[in-house]
This record gives C-alpha cells, structure tokens and sequence, in this order.
C-alpha cells in the first residue's frame, strides 16, 4: 500500500469510522457558516478584551 493511500485510509477511519453521523453534520456545520456572507468585524485588542491594564517601565 503507497503511502497516500494509508494516509488517506488512516484518515477516513479517523474521521468517519469512529461516528459517520457526527462527521456528516460537522461537514454540513463547515459548509453552512460557509455560505454566509463575509462581514467585516473589528476585534478589541487582548488588554480590552481581557479587562486587563498594561503598565509601562
């Protein structure tokens, strides 16, 4: 067996052997943010976000 194939084998068992279901509607989860629209977010800085002070020297 090459070794794309057991790659690609090793993966497939990984993600689908274990629950094909939750694999199904995590993919259809992905492809559905997907194909919402792009919008444009600004994010707070860290020190914001975190409610935290940076002090100087």
């Amino acid at each position: 067996m090459s070794r794309l194939a057991a790659f690609g084998r090793f993966w497939w068992d990984f993600v689908i052997g274990d629950d094909w279901l939750v694999a199904v509607l995590v993919a259809v989860a992905i492809g559905a943010t997907g194909r919402r629209p792009a919008r444009s977010v600004a994010l707070p800085a860290a020190g914001d976000t975190l409610g935290l002070a940076v002090a100087g020297p």
